[in-house]
């Protein structure tokens, strides 16, 4: 299926992509790398009478470490981000960004746009709420900055208000005895996961001083499964704490039935990959050496 008609319009500036998102309306749309939104306009989920082009823009897809904070530009790629220093120093940035769809896709596609699709399916609105990120937005009413944790408020929606686009994330620098993992499991590399499960350690020898835990593909909106990490905070990360943190995750997912696979399914598989994103967390805390890649079938 074709995308219905809308017309193009190319943005020099933050402040002109604001203007022109502003004087078209609730009718217009920004366009990054179009690796998510191309695929809502194609089977007509989505019918934008204006597209906001904002890939010229300068400066959005840096990609920088500065006083302690990971700051990454909206326009920052996949590929990019997973070549990055700051990936090679931060292992679960780099499961995500080399994880999400196959080189075509990841060469395109941006973190703003994927953050800002809404669709909970997308990998980095989880990462980011394992890592307790800040979300910048700039619109008509200046500049703000909001929690990632929430930034998704419904199945395709966000907090954007009309207007305004996200210009970059930043994160805190993980600290020492702190490391992560991200897991997925799909159907091939260009499909969306099944579900995902991002996890994040600060550990003291074998002691989880605290943790964060977020799911991707396990509900209407990215999951921050609280409870499972107050199972792992202040313990020692034997097999039933770990056990308990996994059944804590499912608890808080609430997948949906589809091509992919039934909810039952579906939390079998976020057992599992909260299972396995603590151990590599874990042993990457010890500075093991670990590589992840999705799980496919």
């Amino acid at each position: 299926m074709y995308p219905a008609p809308f017309r193009y319009h190319r943005a020099e500036s933050v402040a002109e992509a604001i203007g022109m998102l502003s004087e078209l309306g609730e009718g217009a749309r920004a366009l990054a790398g179009g690796q998510s939104l191309l695929v809502l306009l194609k089977i007509r989920f989505d019918e934008p009478t204006d597209l906001v082009d904002l890939a010229r823009i300068p400066g959005l897809d840096a990609i920088e470490q500065r006083d302690g904070e990971v700051r990454i530009g909206a326009l920052a790629t996949h590929a990019r981000i997973a070549r990055s220093e700051i990936a090679a120093a931060i292992p679960i940035v780099r499961d995500c960004a080399n994880g999400i769809a196959d080189n075509q896709v990841r060469s395109r596609g941006t973190i703003g746009g994927n953050l800002c699709s809404g669709d909970p399916s997308c990998d980095w609105p989880a990462l980011l709420t394992t890592l307790d990120a800040q979300v910048h937005c700039e619109g008509p009413a200046g500049k703000r900055s909001l929690p990632v944790d929430g930034f998704v408020e419904d199945l395709y929606a966000t907090a954007l208000q009309e207007g305004e686009i996200v210009t970059g994330v930043s994160f805190a620098l993980p600290g020492p005895g702190s490391a992560g993992a991200y897991v997925g499991f799909k159907r091939c590399a260009p499909a969306y996961p099944t579900t995902s499960v991002g996890v994040q350690l600060t550990l003291s020898g074998a002691d989880c001083v605290d943790a964060r835990i977020a799911l991707g593909s396990s509900g209407l909106t990215p999951i921050h499964a609280t409870a499972a990490e107050a199972e792992l905070r202040g313990q020692t990360l034997g097999e039933a704490v770990i056990r308990r943190a996994a059944e804590a995750a499912v608890a808080a997912s609430d997948p949906i039935d589809d091509q992919r696979g039934s909810p039952a399914f579906k939390r079998r598989l976020i057992d599992t990959l909260v299972r396995r994103g603590i151990d590599v967390a874990r042993r990457r805390c010890a500075g093991e050496q670990v590589e992840v890649s999705h799980e496919y079938y």
